[in-house]
């Protein structure tokens, strides 16, 4: 059997860990910060997709007069896991700021509360995403086969519950959720994103959705699109600023095609279309169709229908 120098090894990656937390951890900051577990997320996020869609994403053998009870211990023991994913959120946010006393337990309690309270919600957002990838795919024979096998439903289970926990002053758990979903599926859409109902990604991946895009109702999207940022403001010590909104807003009913990349806090009207492999930059008015300069021999470049 080979022999290796473990301890070597492990003096070395201690001296790695000291050098990063000296460099990137502030002064005093509290020891032995728990953070949250990817591992239970995704099985906190696995339990909610079958409380949310119980007969097509729960149990195999579920039966529909067996459904209620087995939401009850679904969602029971779904909330009760991320309660302890919330509190440990919450500690290590109250680390960072040097809250150390701080009570986070009725926090804690109230946010789980609320994004339990919002489940029926999420289910109602679905729903209309999953009738819009239904009605604006031609290759697609049933509800069912859209919400087992698009890529883009699995994505936005993933982004309607991130969100409610971004919106609970939750980030890290929501970006977790959000990039599970983002390596599984090849679609990053931040946690920060504001989506309307009827949402619809085609294919989907190299899709990118910034964070503080704003998306409205019955947009559709397909594979490789960018909304992201045209620039990145800096502060007077070059660090880059925060939550800014430089993200598109992208109004109702708006078609934006393969390979688009849409940058900056601008605003693409209602009904604009906008064609494959087009950089936009500037507003887009309502109803408007962007395209790439048509070919001189074929006249190619106004979007159509997808093959």
């Amino acid at each position: 059997m080979a022999d290796f120098d473990i301890g070597a090894i492990v003096r070395d990656l201690n001296e790695a860990r000291r050098q990063w937390r000296q460099a990137h951890r502030p002064a005093g900051e509290v020891r032995g910060i728990e953070f949250p577990s990817r591992e239970a997320l995704a099985t906190i996020v696995g339990q909610l997709k079958g409380v949310l869609f119980p007969l097509r994403l729960g149990p195999p053998d579920l039966r529909q007069e067996s459904e209620d009870f087995h939401v009850a211990h679904a969602l029971d023991t779904a909330l009760h896991a991320l309660l302890r994913q919330v509190r440990i959120e919450l500690r290590y946010g109250a680390a960072l700021r040097h809250l150390t006393h701080t009570d986070i337990e009725p926090q804690a309690l109230d946010a789980t509360r609320a994004f339990g309270a919002a489940l029926p919600g999420i289910r109602t957002l679905l729903d209309s995403d999953v009738i819009a990838a239904f009605q604006g795919d031609p290759a697609a024979r049933s509800v069912d086969e859209v919400l087992l096998c698009y890529p883009g439903i699995h994505a936005m289970i993933h982004h309607r519950l991130a969100h409610c926990l971004y919106g609970l002053g939750l980030p890290l758990l929501a970006r977790i959720i959000a990039e599970q979903a983002h390596a599984e599926t090849g679609i990053d859409i931040h946690p920060g994103a504001t989506i309307g109902a009827g949402f619809f990604i085609d294919h989907g991946t190299g899709v990118v959705i910034g964070e503080t895009a704003v998306i409205g109702q019955r947009v559709r999207l397909y594979q490789a699109v960018t909304l992201g940022a045209k620039r990145f403001p800096a502060n007077v010590d070059g660090t880059l600023q925060k939550g800014l909104p430089r993200h598109p807003v992208v109004e109702d009913d708006v078609v934006i095609y393969a390979g688009a990349t849409v940058l900056g806090r601008i605003t693409i009207g209602k009904g604009a279309v906008i064609g494959g492999n087009v950089w936009v930059t500037h507003d887009v008015p309502p109803g408007a169709r962007v395209a790439q300069a048509a070919s001189r021999e074929d006249g190619l470049g106004v979007p159509g229908e997808p093959a």
